[in-house]
C-alpha cells in the first residue's frame, strides 16, 4: 500500500497536534507516583484530552476501552488502565497515548519510573531511549524502513535486550495505522522508501529478558513470558528534505 505524503497544510496541523500530545504525556508523567492507580491516569488523559479539545485516538479503537495503555514492569504493550492496579516503588510504566487533531493523529509513549529502582533498570529505560534516537536518526529521504528497524535490532542486541518482533511501529495520519509497517528487527536497505511528508510513528518495544510475549485473558495487555521488564518508547516523525522533525517531542 502507498505510503501517504503529508501537504504542509497537513504538517501544520500534525504539528500543533504533536506539541498538544507532547504536553498531555508530559503532565501525566508528573502525576506518576506510589499509590495512584493506572485508571486515575487514564482519568487525568480524558480531562487532559477534553481540556485541549481533541479527541482521544485510542478510544473504542478496536474495541479498547480506555485513552492511555499503561503497561507497568512486565506488561509490554496494551494494558487496560485499571481502579486495581496500583503503582508502586520500583515500578516502570509505559504511557502510550494518541490523539486526533483536526482530522490527524499523533501518537507517542514515554516511560517513567517511581523510586526508588535498581540501577540495572535505570539503565535499561536510558538505553531504551537511546535505541529510540537511533532508529529516528535513520528515518530521513532516501532511507528504507529497514534501516529503521536495523537500528533498533542491533542498538538492542549490543545492550543485551530483546526486540519484540511481533508488535511495530507504523504510519499515522487521518488514520492511527497508516502504511507502512516498522518492525523492531531487519535488514537494512529493504522495505519502503522514505520520503519528505511521511510521518511515522517509530515505536522501539524492548524486553529486558527474551523476547517471547503472550496476551492475557483481557485479549489486549501483552507480558513478556519470562516476567522481565520492558519498555516502549514512540514518537511520530516527520520525514522532511533536510532529515526529519520530531512532532511530539517535549
Amino acid at each position: 500500500m502507498r505510503i501517504p505524503i503529508k501537504t504542509k497544510e497537513e504538517i501544520n496541523i500534525m504539528r500543533a497536534g504533536g506539541r498538544i500530545l507532547a504536553d498531555i504525556l508530559e503532565t501525566l508523567r508528573k502525576e506518576v507516583c506510589e499509590g495512584i492507580s493506572t485508571k486515575y491516569l487514564d482519568e487525568k488523559a480524558e480531562d487532559l484530552i477534553k481540556k485541549y479539545k481533541v479527541e482521544p485516538s485510542f478510544k473504542n479503537y478496536q474495541g479498547y476501552p480506555a485513552c492511555i495503555c499503561s503497561s507497568v514492569n512486565e506488561e509490554v504493550v496494551h494494558a487496560i488502565p485499571s481502579l486495581k492496579k496500583i503503582l508502586q516503588k520500583g515500578d516502570i510504566i509505559s504511557i502510550d497515548c494518541g490523539i486526533i487533531y483536526k482530522g490527524f493523529n499523533l501518537d507517542s509513549t514515554i516511560t517513567t519510573y517511581i523510586e526508588p529502582i535498581p540501577a540495572e533498570t535505570k539503565q535499561f529505560l536510558k538505553n531504551t531511549l537511546k535505541i529510540l534516537d537511533k532508529a529516528i536518526s535513520q528515518a530521513i529521504q532516501g532511507a528504507r524502513v529497514g534501516d529503521i528497524s536495523n537500528a533498533i535490532e542491533k542498538t538492542a542486541k549490543e545492550y543485551g535486550y530483546s526486540p519484540v518482533r511481533e508488535l511495530t511501529g507504523h504510519g499515522v495520519g487521518r488514520k492511527l495505522h497508516e502504511p507502512p509497517q516498522i518492525p523492531n528487527y531487519g535488514k537494512k536497505n529493504t522495505g519502503e522508501l522514505l520520503l519528505p511528508g511521511m510521518t511515522l510513528a517509530i515505536e522501539p518495544i524492548i524486553n529486558q529478558g527474551e523476547r517471547y510475549i503472550k496476551t492475557l485473558k483481557d485479549d489486549w495487555t501483552v507480558v513478556t513470558q519470562d516476567d522481565s521488564l520492558s519498555i516502549q518508547v514512540e514518537h511520530t516523525v516527520l520525514i522532511t528534505a533536510k532529515g526529519n522533525e520530531i512532532l511530539t517531542k517535549i
